[in-house]
């Protein structure tokens, strides 16, 4: 027996949703549908409505009923089953979906959409406590000299009333506003701004006014996905240049400016060289791609000396976990063979630092890799990388997961990837590894299932988080003199994840700061500094010329760990540096302005984002300016009973002897095939 939800309708302010039934036995007017909470595991169960045919049944209910009072939650996932009542045949079955519905706004803080989990099962969708102030869009593009902007004309299936299109200049209190028309698509309109009005050499941001229940309102407009695939700029008649841009806050920018003159087009030739040099070198990369590929598949013995190869992060740093292990062995096994695969940008460091190395995608990288005994990496080796019988593949990783990893991420948006590639990579690449680094409980279930690893879980800590352990004052001291940190200063860490969603195009990533430094510098210049930390997929490099001496961009850094060591508090939204600053048991503090679209759109979470957390959330600016004045006033967070819980979760574990355990593994290993 089977359903299959295939449609959904709205009637008369109920939603209408239809079953397509397969096998299941009549009279189908003794069935009904259970709605379950998959977080509360609250339930409800909704009659058949109509029976349409001898397969389509349909049910209403009431989106009201779906959503409640529930301390800290504003997002309710349900799951359907249809419930079979009959006198001989009793039971439930998990309702499947084909149908994948747009977002529909309920009220203008909530809205409802139909979505499919990993297995195709049904989930029907409530996100409550939407920002009243944020207009989500469905598209934006420059076509035919104009600005075409389209977007919802309902809620919940009531038409929005004199809705208008604004433009507002950022740098004078002004703005201009252009009429909506309807589509032919029932429930969408669609706007048009000509080029020829906008201001010239100006950056404006759009809104939406219109009246709902007799309220006039303003808000700002927001595109949850990314301007992939539309339209972003364009040069007009009058030869001037218009580009649409995401700001930070997934608002929408408009920024008109002189296009290129002749002589700057023509110094601009040089970079159509480079752009042949670089599709001469990715030519050739694909040739060295090919070339790797058969010098992986000829036979090759191992090295008689133990031979062990360190990665971080694909070779593009020596740090992390894989470091922390490889100076600990250096110290206790100097006979054993030791080498970094590295990129050449890491020549430099290796050399200085008297680390043997060897450069990746090289014929030697390929020997090297294929003779070792261990490979140790905390991130994915290429695929085509072919691992031999007697390598043990040691996976450190490189964090507690927070966001959705691997086989739990139901949509992949990242750029060079689907959805289906990305899950089989994931796989295929977690059966190579021998041993997985675990640092709780927590991450040892998640990596069981998100990973399909079925192989050895070493729940030892990270050994990168020793240093966190073992550090003494004067050590954090001597790391402050050496990065030029004032000593008499409190140090915030602001340091972000980059979202999925910000990627502008294959390999080029933007990312805009989501509040003033001004503002910081003006209220705790004279006390504090802020060191900026940015993800290594953040292309573009920060400005804070200006701000020399309180702002520090530290995020080429190799070594976040120290990062953690001198500052007194962390500010960060969505990433796992969190769990590893804990360890410090200094304050905490979330700034995920973005919270509701992130979650939705992108990866989604595996810990309730709104409960688990050690520290308190901001949801703007100067939230956030205010809790980090507080917070520096309570450097040790050892009496909060809330922080506490979460260290003895996922931090009591590790006792800063990761590293030696790890080693004292590899050594066992090496022992046995003497």
């Amino acid at each position: 027996m089977r359903a299959i939800l295939s449609g959904l309708h709205h009637k008369k302010n109920l939603q209408e949703l239809e079953l397509e039934l397969i096998d299941v036995p009549e009279p189908f007017d003794d069935l009904a549908v259970t709605f379950l909470e998959k977080n509360t595991q609250a339930s409800i169960t909704v009659p058949i409505s109509k029976v349409v045919s001898a397969e389509v049944v349909q049910i209403r209910v009431d989106a009201n009923a779906l959503q409640f009072a529930a301390e800290g939650q504003s997002e309710f996932s349900w799951e359907l089953y249809l419930n079979i009542r009959q006198q001989n045949t009793r039971g439930l079955v998990q309702v499947e979906s084909e149908y994948l519905s747009d977002r529909h706004q309920f009220t203008l803080t909530s809205y409802y959409q139909v979505n499919s989990d990993a297995e195709g099962m049904a989930l029907f969708n409530m996100h409550t406590q939407q920002a009243e102030t944020e207009f989500t869009i469905s598209a934006i593009n420059l076509q035919d000299d104009q600005l075409q902007v389209i977007g919802q004309s309902r809620i919940n299936g009531q038409p929005i009333e004199n809705q208008r299109l604004v433009l507002k200049n950022e740098q004078q209190d002004s703005s201009a506003e252009w009429p909506i028309a309807h589509m032919s698509l029932h429930g969408l309109f669609t706007a048009s701004i000509p080029l020829s009005d906008l201001a010239k050499d100006t950056k404006q941001q759009l809104f939406i006014r219109s009246t709902v229940a007799g309220q006039d309102l303003e808000q700002r407009v927001v595109l949850a996905k990314s301007l992939a695939g539309q339209v972003t700029q364009a040069v007009t008649p009058g030869h001037r240049l218009v580009v649409v841009e995401k700001r930070f806050d997934n608002g929408i920018r408009v920024r008109e400016m002189a296009a290129p003159t002749l002589p700057q087009r023509v110094a601009n030739a040089s970079s159509k060289v480079g752009g042949v040099t670089k599709l001469f070198s990715m030519l050739m990369d694909k040739v060295n791609l090919a070339y790797m590929r058969r010098l992986f598949k000829r036979g090759h013995r191992a090295f008689e000396q133990p031979t062990i190869i360190f990665e971080s992060f694909g070779g593009r740093q020596v740090s992390d976990s894989p470091y922390a292990i490889y100076r600990l062995f250096v110290q206790l096994y100097p006979g054993f063979n030791f080498v970094w695969s590295i990129d050449r940008e890491q020549k430099k460091f290796c050399k200085e630092n008297g680390i043997p190395f060897v450069i990746r995608r090289t014929s030697k990288w390929v020997r090297t890799l294929e003779k070792a005994s261990f490979w140790i990496s905390n991130a994915r080796f290429p695929s085509w990388v072919r691992k031999p019988n007697y390598v043990t593949y040691i996976q450190t990783w490189h964090g507690t997961p927070l966001k959705k990893l691997g086989l739990d991420i139901e949509n992949v948006s990242m750029p060079g990837t689907t959805t289906a590639k990305y899950h089989a990579n994931f796989v295929r690449e977690a059966n190579r590894w021998d041993a997985l680094v675990s640092p709780n409980d927590y991450s040892t279930r998640i990596f069981r299932s998100a990973f399909g690893f079925n192989n050895q879980i070493l729940k030892v800590g990270y050994p990168r988080n020793d240093e966190l352990i073992n550090s003494t004052p004067e050590d954090v001291t001597a790391l402050k003199q050496r990065l030029g940190i004032p000593l008499d200063k409190k140090v915030v860490l602001y340091a972000p994840t980059y979202r999925d969603n910000q990627f502008a195009e294959k390999g080029k990533y933007t990312f805009e700061l989501p509040f003033s430094l001004d503002d910081f510098r003006k209220r705790f210049g004279q006390d504090a500094v802020l060191v900026l930390r940015m993800h290594y997929l953040i292309s573009n490099a920060l400005d804070i010329s200006g701000y020399e001496g309180v702002v520090f961009d530290l995020s080429n850094h190799p070594d976040i760990s120290e990062l953690y060591l001198i500052s007194d508090m962390l500010i960060t939204d969505y990433s796992s540096v969190f769990f590893d600053f804990a360890y410090l048991k200094r304050p905490i503090l979330f700034y995920p302005y973005d919270y509701h679209m992130y979650k939705d759109e992108l990866r989604g979470f595996y810990l309730d984002y709104e409960k688990d957390l050690p520290g308190e959330i901001a949801h703007n600016e100067h939230q956030l300016l205010d809790l980090v004045s507080d917070k520096l006033k309570t450097p040790d967070m050892s009496g909060n009973q809330k922080f506490m819980d979460f260290y003895r979760r996922f931090c009591a574990i590790d006792d800063g002897l990761s590293s030696l355990k790890i080693v004292n593994y590899v050594v066992q290993q090496i022992e046995k095939n003497v």
